[in-house]
């Protein structure tokens, strides 16, 4: 029999396993906080091309061992490899950690434990996935396990499974394709001397494949069938309307640290509050005015301000801006996590349930309103603002001279690193060439992102490099993101113009879910987390803070007018001017408003935020690899007998493949019963299966006992007869 075609088609179904489990791999850099995977992926070619060469388990143990202390060594060890100190290090580190495993302490878990229990995981799946494909052919189960996998992803975290999942169907096709041709061999003995000629039978398994996969991808495909499960499940999940809490996978919502932007949300349209209001705007929570390169912080805390009998003194805006006296009633659902003032625009007083007892704390420079309680910070569940609703005149604001500007002000809101790239500022002077006031400059930059085919999305949102700044990274690489890029990206240029600007949060005006019956009435706005929201503030002497907004999908909540009385022809064009931009911006499909969270967590990976979600994950996996290794312990017994029965033809051997038989019948509950002989239990179990095989075994068997007989080619056939038997008893 020629050798080398088996081996050579062996080798394509255990390369088949190798790729699959690369689409487990690949995601875990994306919804974990794993940011090298190279080592990782390296070991598992590593730990599958020793598997593939067939080493014998004593030699292969120790080789997938060391590769794992070489990769640890190199990671985390600064001793010599394998030194007293060395190996003292390190079971140091393993004894901390398995005390840290049974006091449920997973906050100190270290992080070359986490990745030496991730190196054994890859090391044991190398070697089950050998036994599945190679010595059982089990292909099916493991490639349903991956579509299920790649499915939940793509379902609950920022991972697009959709290209995976066709590469899975694929790969998973020819490897049912190759593992069912092997058995047909192995049943009908069919030789492989006409299947040198490779394409005589990979043509026909390639044309298959390559049809299936272009009918799926030509035929029409329905819409979801089923609603999303993701928000149900995370509006259940304790905290699911609160700040995010660190990890791979971010959650849409309000955030307190913003120091590190970029990376990609998980969608969440928990109700934070509900308000009655006659028209939309910005629910604003505070400003930002350092940008690091990286995000936003703050130039000093905060210096709070009391405000008395709930009058509150912000002024964002100058008293002779024309204004609307209103008022709005905010209600804030149980799981609200929002210890401050979320306020429109001109806020000047606040009502509360005398009951409450509130004491409101004002950060002037950065809006910040905090409720307090007997010093000690509280959420208000109820409260109504009066508020003045500001509408800006367009023709007073061209009418600005940048020299108008106190230079305190300008000096403070004009604040750029030294390390940002000088082809930020060259592009923002680009864009505004042609323009000749701050406010024209200003919109400029606002619909530049609109004209140039930048995209809003939340997922597959890139985080910048250790070297590269955020706002180069998204005008220059990605064009690709959410609002804070668009924010951030803007008040960044528009700094480097000299034109005073600041960062501002909070939320948008949420979605309409009551309509009042008359133009005097209230509409009832529910605002979740997926209205949290950043845009941006421009400074205009005698004017004021006016916002704009960058962000593709989103239209400015502000009012602006022009004076007609005092308005030439190009101003009276304005207002059409103003409507054709924001018109837009919102040819953007209306879903893509549920935003992503204005501001994010530190995304520091040296500290360790545990996610229950993650650990349900791992416990569920851990809890099915042992259920199933304890399902097909005796076929791993079965299978290590049958090559060792293969390699030693010897009566040795043959002895233990034969006790081995005895015993799965045991397990069977068809054991051999006290005082009855091998030969009449032989004619009981083969009247039982229908074959003659034990008999036939048992015959050999004795011989070889009793009388030493060998022979090379009996024993290929009773190895051919005993393996036979074996399936029938495990079927």
């Amino acid at each position: 029999m020629n050798t080398k075609t088996p081996i050579f088609h062996t080798s394509l179904l255990y390369i088949c396993a190798f790729i699959l489990f690369m689409e487990w791999l690949y995601p875990v850099n994306q919804i974990g906080e794993v940011t090298n995977m190279t080592v990782f992926i390296l070991y598992t070619i590593y730990c599958f091309f020793i598997s593939l060469l067939g080493i014998k388990w004593w030699l292969s143990i120790p080789l997938k061992g060391l590769g794992l202390l070489f990769i640890i060594d190199s990671l985390y060890m600064a001793p010599a490899i394998l030194s007293v100190t060395w190996l003292t290090q390190f079971m140091a580190e393993v004894g901390f950690n398995i005390n840290a495993l049974f006091s449920q302490q997973w906050y100190a878990l270290t992080p070359l434990f986490r990745s030496m229990l991730f190196l054994v995981l890859i090391w044991m799946l190398s070697y089950l996935l050998y036994y599945w494909f190679i010595v059982m052919k089990r292909v099916f189960i493991f490639s349903l396990l991956t579509f299920i996998y790649l499915s939940l992803l793509d379902t609950f975290t920022p991972y697009e499974a959709n290209a995976a999942i066709v590469r899975t169907f694929i790969v998973s096709f020819a490897a049912l394709g190759l593992s069912n041709f092997s058995k047909e061999i192995g049943k009908e003995a069919i030789h492989f001397s006409w299947a040198k000629r490779a394409p005589m039978w990979a043509i026909p398994l390639v044309s298959v494949v390559l049809f299936s996969t272009l009918i799926g991808y030509a035929a029409p495909k329905l819409e979801p069938q089923w609603p999303d499960p993701v928000p149900f499940i995370q509006s259940a999940a304790e905290n699911a309307g609160g700040p995010g809490n660190g990890g791979g996978i971010q959650k849409v919502g309000y955030g307190e640290n913003d120091s590190q932007l970029g990376g990609s949300f998980v969608q969440d349209y928990t109700p934070v509050f509900q308000a009655a209001a006659k028209d939309e705007h910005y629910w604003r929570v505070e400003t930002k005015d350092v940008y690091t390169g990286k995000g936003w912080e703050k130039s000093r805390d905060p210096q709070f301000e009391p405000q008395y009998d709930g009058n509150i003194t912000l002024s964002t805006f100058a008293n002779d801006v024309e204004t609307e006296e209103l008022e709005t009633m905010l209600d804030f659902q149980e799981n609200s996590q929002m210890e401050k003032l979320v306020y429109p625009y001109g806020i000047d007083r606040v009502e509360v349930d005398q009951s409450e007892r509130v004491d409101l704390q004002l950060d002037p420079e950065y809006g910040e309103i905090q409720t307090q309680r007997n010093g000690n910070s509280m959420r208000l569940d109820q409260y109504t603002i009066h508020y003045n609703k500001p509408s800006f005149a367009i023709d007073e604001l061209r009418e600005v001279k940048p020299g108008d500007d106190p230079q305190e002000l300008k000096d403070h809101y004009t604040q750029l690193p030294e390390t940002l790239p000088e082809r930020v500022s060259e592009l923002a002077e680009d864009i505004t060439e042609d323009e000749e006031n701050r406010y024209d400059k200003a919109r400029s930059i606002e619909s530049y992102f609109g004209r140039n085919g930048f995209t809003y999305q939340i997922s597959n949102v890139p985080v910048p490099e250790e070297e590269q700044d955020y706002v180069d990274q998204f005008l220059f690489e990605s064009q690709a993101g959410y609002c804070d890029n668009y924010s951030t990206s803007m008040v960044v240029m528009l700094r480097s113009l000299d034109i005073p600007a600041r960062w501002a949060k909070g939320f948008t005006s949420g979605e309409v879910i009551q309509s009042g019956d008359t133009p005097d009435d209230y509409d009832i706005y529910e605002v979740t987390n997926a209205n949290a929201h950043s845009w941006v503030e421009v400074y205009f002497p005698g004017e004021g803070w006016v916002p704009f907004e960058p962000t593709q999908g989103f239209s400015n909540l502000t009012d602006f007018h022009m004076n007609m009385d005092e308005t030439d022809e190009e101003g009276a064009l304005e207002p059409e001017e103003d409507d054709a931009a924001q018109g837009q911006q919102e040819e953007v499909p209306e879903e893509e408003e549920n935003e992503a969270a204005a501001a994010q967590n530190d995304g520091n990976s040296g500290s360790f935020e545990i996610n229950w979600w993650y650990v349900l994950i791992g416990a569920l996996a851990a809890g099915l690899l042992v259920w199933l290794i304890y399902r097909t312990r005796f076929r791993w017994r079965t299978a290590y007998i049958s090559r060792k029965l293969q390699r030693r033809q010897d009566a040795k051997t043959f002895q233990e493949a034969y006790h081995w038989l005895l015993s799965l019948l045991k397990q069977k509950e068809f054991g051999k019963a006290p005082g009855q002989t091998l030969r009449e239990y032989a004619k009981q179990v083969d009247f039982h299966y229908d074959t003659y095989t034990m008999n036939h075994l048992t015959n050999y068997y004795e011989r070889m006992l009793y009388n030493n007989e060998t022979n090379t080619m009996d024993i290929n056939q009773v190895n051919e007869s005993w393996k036979n038997l074996i399936k029938k008893i495990m079927a």
